[in-house]
């Protein structure tokens, strides 16, 4: 089995403009910790927003440039409108694949619906890196809705697994990516147990979502907790077998091929070095990453 490196625990929230209330579970700007080819995660636990008849709650515009931001709703609604013509509202089980490149503007509210109606509120937001040859490729935008995300019941009915990205027993997700990129919401009933596979060259993360986990039946992780995993030597075999507690758990699994290459951050832009940065800046001064519309 492929060994556990460090179970971290929950970490202090914080506010992501005044609608998403969020812990930093890693970032590139800490280094902290080995997550290549993943760059940032923000988990927003669930919360209970009131009904709201004011100004949306949210983030308002603002570039990216380098990389790709991943939104996934798992409770309540976002709309989302970028400069490159893409948006709309992402409801519950929804997926948001925002490909940055180039550069992009954007901007993120709760939806209008879900302003006037109130309720509970999960979101993760994911930044995946792009490699140096196509952080200039051509901003776009997948909206994944739920319907087409595929679903794969583990055996022995211990759960499923639902395939944002990569592919899971020959299944593949609904997201085009454009490096090797595993992305499943894994959920396990009430002492379910499950032997998941990833290549051994990935990158392996969990985010524990729900519930208790055993993993390799020696270490256990929480709800709110961060589990890494080292890497793996030649000819050994990197499976991982989680069983859930009595209450059954949910798992965001997250593997990729590492990208191996320098990262330099600033900001909302992800570049390879000091002087990319530069350029992104004064290309967004120049207004190079377009504009949105008038909503």
């Amino acid at each position: 089995m492929r060994r556990i490196n460090t179970v971290y625990g929950t970490q202090p929230k914080h506010w992501v403009g005044d609608g998403f209330h969020v812990q930093s579970l890693f970032s590139h700007m800490l280094g902290d910790k080995v997550t290549d080819p993943f760059l940032m995660l923000d988990y927003a636990a669930s919360k209970y927003f009131e009904p709201n008849e004011g100004a949306p709650r949210g983030v308002g515009q603002h570039p990216h440039k380098g990389f790709e931001t991943v939104t996934i709703a798992y409770r309540g609604e976002v709309a989302h409108r970028d400069s490159s013509g893409g948006g709309g509202v992402i409801r519950q089980g929804d997926v948001q694949w925002m490909t940055a490149g180039d550069g992009i503007i954007h901007e993120e509210f709760h939806s209008p619906e879900f302003s006037r109606t109130g309720g509970d509120f999960e979101m993760v937001q994911l930044w995946v890196n792009l490699p140096r040859k196509d952080k200039g490729a051509k901003a776009t935008y997948q909206h994944l809705s739920n319907d087409r995300i595929p679903v794969v019941p583990l055996a022995d009915n211990a759960g499923h697994v639902r395939v944002i990205a990569g592919d899971y027993q020959q299944q593949c997700g609904a997201a085009k990516t454009y490096t090797p990129i595993n992305l499943w919401d894994v959920v396990l009933r009430p002492n379910g147990q499950s032997q998941l596979s990833v290549p051994s060259d990935h990158t392996l993360l969990l985010l524990v979502m729900k519930g208790d986990v055993a993993i390799n039946a020696s270490e256990q992780a929480h709800t709110g907790q961060l589990v890494t995993f080292e890497s793996v030597e030649q000819g050994e075999v990197g499976d991982i077998e989680l069983r859930a507690g009595d209450n059954g758990a949910t798992v965001l699994l997250l593997s990729g091929e590492p990208i191996n290459e320098p990262v330099v951050g600033y900001g909302p832009f992800v570049m390879n070095t000091e002087g990319e940065i530069r350029q992104a800046v004064l290309d967004f001064n120049a207004g190079k990453f377009g504009q949105l519309n008038e909503s």
